[in-house]
């Protein structure tokens, strides 16, 4: 029996993930800052453990508590909408050190034990935002390209160690909490600054259109479960209609 531990489990892709993965007789191990023990089913192959992977010592304590695994999933992460005119540093900060930082310190966190072994396998969620570009999200998908772009060097790297290593690439969904996180953060942000107000409010509508092709938790569970068992699963992997059209067309 095999063991995944995946980041960010409290809501949308994370908890989809961890659910696909434990009906399937995996051991889970569902991480969060917070821990929930009501969005899981309960099962003798689930662990919810505690996770801040902006704090050296959360993962520290997490690893530990682990112990061996075959598969970490770097699903943690935040958005954020807004100008970059009148972006905070503090935001730009934020999402930096959870998307980008975070995933690096989880990955070299499990890094020895995978090379040791000479097995593993890593996927790292990132963002079909990367594929084209989008206003007002510019510091969120500079985030998420930067994971792509360290995810393929650190691959070929990881290779003679036969450590697999990919990418997850999801599209817009209505599922995950993007767009209340750019609503909680417009002010502080300046997303309702009157400059970018008819940006903004277009902005807003369309993420919340579910008229177009848009991407489901399922989506992004399947892709996952392609990466971690299918050895010849390409290295990024587009999950939801959205997400794989524009793929294609890239």
């Amino acid at each position: 029996m095999k063991t995944i531990l995946i980041t960010g489990c409290s809501s949308g892709f994370g908890r989809e993930i961890a659910r696909y993965f434990l009906d399937r007789d995996w051991q889970v191990i569902a991480t969060m800052r917070t821990p929930r023990t009501d969005i899981l089913r309960a099962s003798k192959r689930l662990r919810i453990l505690p996770l801040d992977v902006t704090d050296p010592d959360s993962i520290r304590r997490v690893v530990d508590a682990a112990g061996p695994i075959d598969v970490l999933v770097n699903n943690a992460g935040i958005g954020a909408a807004a100008p970059f005119e009148l972006t905070p540093s503090s935001l730009a900060r934020e999402l930096f050190e959870t998307n980008t930082i975070g995933t690096m310190a989880m990955t070299q966190a499990v890094l020895p034990q995978f090379r040791q072994r000479h097995a593993g396998v890593i996927v790292n969620v990132t963002s079909s935002a990367t594929l084209k570009p989008l206003p007002l999200i510019s510091l969120y998908t500079a985030s998420k390209a930067a994971v792509n772009a360290f995810t393929e060097s650190m691959a070929l790297e990881l290779a003679p160690f036969n450590i697999r290593v990919h990418l997850v690439a999801p599209g817009r969904s209505p599922e995950t909490r993007f767009g209340d996180n750019a609503r909680d953060n417009a002010r502080a942000a300046g997303l309702d600054h009157a400059a970018y107000a008819e940006l903004a409010q277009g902005f807003m509508t369309q993420l919340a259109d579910t008229s177009t092709p848009v991407t489901y938790a399922a989506d992004v569970a399947v892709a996952t479960w392609r990466a971690v068992n299918d050895a010849a699963a390409p290295m990024r992997i587009p999950a939801g209609e959205d997400a794989v059209a524009l793929a294609e067309a890239a």
